[in-house]
């Protein structure tokens, strides 16, 4: 009882203190982003801006991607890590769905009528993009929260980046998979559980941001990941209000392709960007294009035979942003 009663003062002062750094990023200069969200910070790559923060300038300008010299996936193999520890849920077909959206992703490999032929016009020095996903399995990941890792007040509980990168690199191992410059590896966290990119609580998900990229490590030993958080904690930052499958899931797999897209040709930081910063899917965040179906449950991707709404991707060739391959 005593070690309990220690362990819960110390977590008490510690979420204590992130509340006044919490209260310092919402009344003043501290955030690195001055108070709105922007595509990357640092290592964190491709924030999807929560709806009521997004600039629809980025949307809509007309600026390329440039290319920065670095390396682009040519073939990519994706992972999903559920982490939904004791007391927290997901809804009752997120997994299914989501791990079936990456495998309807990879069954339509090479296919020119979804969003993900659009990534095949960049490249690299050893060639260009291919549309040739696979998708490499799931691990649920049921272990305990880390103590106040950061405040994120719409949700219960909070995760800072570091956290995330210490959960994702214990779960590859447990799970027996492989890291590397061609595998990205998504951490989907529960209901409830919100993140921050530090413990510092400048930029978190709900409020600035719904989902972000990035990498740890280097060479042939890289780990690129992805943090999405669960979507519809908060519905009206984070969905877009269409749901084809009838289930949460819809909402966290429109951010899902946002970052994987961005990943495959961006993985690192030094690929294809504009000159503000944005990647092909920062540029046409909450752009959808045209759609079918009746209202809440419109789609506008079919893929492998399923129903998705997904936003558009920045496509150079044709200087705006696009739904299908170019």
């Amino acid at each position: 009882m005593m070690r309990t009663s220690k362990r819960r003062a110390i977590g008490g002062v510690i979420a204590a203190g992130l509340v006044v750094l919490y209260a310092m990023s919402i009344t003043g200069t501290a955030g690195a982003s001055g108070g709105r969200v922007v595509p990357r910070m640092g290592r964190i790559l491709g924030l999807i801006p929560a709806r009521h923060a997004h600039a629809a300038s980025a949307a809509s300008s007309s600026n390329n991607l440039l290319y920065h010299g670095g390396p682009v996936m040519h073939t990519n193999t994706v992972y999903a890590i559920y982490w939904v520890p004791s007391g927290y849920t997901v809804s009752g077909r997120y997994e299914s769905l989501i791990n079936g959206f990456f495998q309807n992703v990879a069954a339509a490999s090479g296919q020119t009528s979804n969003v993900y032929y659009s990534d095949t016009q960049y490249s690299d020095p050893s060639g260009s993009v291919q549309y040739s996903s696979g998708f490499g399995g799931s691990y649920v990941d049921t272990s305990a929260l880390p103590l106040a890792g950061c405040v994120d007040p719409p949700a219960t509980a909070c995760v800072n980046d570091s956290q995330i990168q210490a959960e994702i690199q214990k779960d590859i191992s447990k799970a027996g998979w492989t890291a590397g410059p061609s595998h990205e590896f998504f951490l989907f966290t529960a209901k409830n559980i919100g993140s921050c990119t530090s413990v510092a609580s400048y930029e978190c998900a709900f409020t600035t941001y719904c989902a972000y990229h990035s990498w740890i490590g280097s060479g042939s030993n890289v780990v690129l990941y992805a943090n999405m958080p669960y979507a519809d904690t908060v519905s009206q930052t984070c969905d877009s209000g269409q749901h084809p499958n009838g289930d949460d899931a819809d909402a966290t797999i429109n951010v899902t392709s946002h970052e994987h897209n961005e990943t495959i040709t961006d993985e690192q930081g030094n690929a294809w960007y504009d000159s503000s910063g944005n990647e092909n899917g920062d540029k046409c965040a909450w752009n959808f294009g045209s759609a079918q179906g009746a209202s809440g449950a419109q789609y506008n991707q079919t893929i492998n035979g399923a129903h998705y709404y997904l936003q558009q991707e920045w496509s150079n060739a044709s200087g705006g942003c696009v739904l299908r391959g170019t």
